[in-house]
């Protein structure tokens, strides 16, 4: 009988185990299960945080990133409107330089052909002067006397007009 009391089942054992085992579990869900409970829901809380603040921040990362594309948009755009005002600014400097420019060619043109219509009267008055006074000489040698100057010169004139009419 020895053999039975080996393989035997004891209850009382079984039942203080057990109460043993739920005082255990008891203890264990007091003391470390609810702690750790704790701990855990603070972490999980804690990345949840971190994940939130990450998404904020790279929400807030691409709104500056809009931000910098659209005023870089913008100071292109400027540039470019700097560029072409510059460019008409130019391109009008050029036509008033360009206008002065012919204005001054055309005030010397007109100066030039009175400079050389007043030269050419004056020539032709010098050129007056000195065929009337040769004529005179010429005419008093032939003649022998003294033809009064206003009458000769009225001739020579008339002559004269006639032969500038002809050219």
């Amino acid at each position: 009988m020895q053999n039975l009391d080996i393989i035997s089942i004891n209850i009382w054992q079984i039942v203080i185990s057990l109460a043993n085992l739920v005082i255990l579990f008891l203890i264990l869900k007091k003391f470390l299960f609810e702690p750790v409970k704790k701990v855990k829901a603070q972490r999980e809380n804690e990345i949840e945080a971190r994940y939130r603040k990450a998404d904020k921040a790279q929400q807030e990362a691409d709104e500056l990133k809009a931000g910098w594309e659209d005023k870089i948009a913008t100071a292109d755009q400027k540039a470019d409107e700097i560029i072409n005002e510059a460019v008409e600014r130019a391109n009008s400097r050029n036509e008033v330089m360009l206008y002065e420019s012919r204005e001054k060619a055309d005030q010397i043109i007109r100066k030039a052909k009175a400079d050389i219509e007043r030269d050419r009267r004056e020539a032709r008055e010098t050129i007056k002067k000195e065929i009337v006074d040769v004529s005179q000489a010429i005419s008093e040698q032939i003649i022998g006397r003294e033809i009064n100057m206003d009458d000769h010169r009225d001739l020579i004139d008339t002559a004269i007009d006639r032969m500038g009419d002809t050219e």
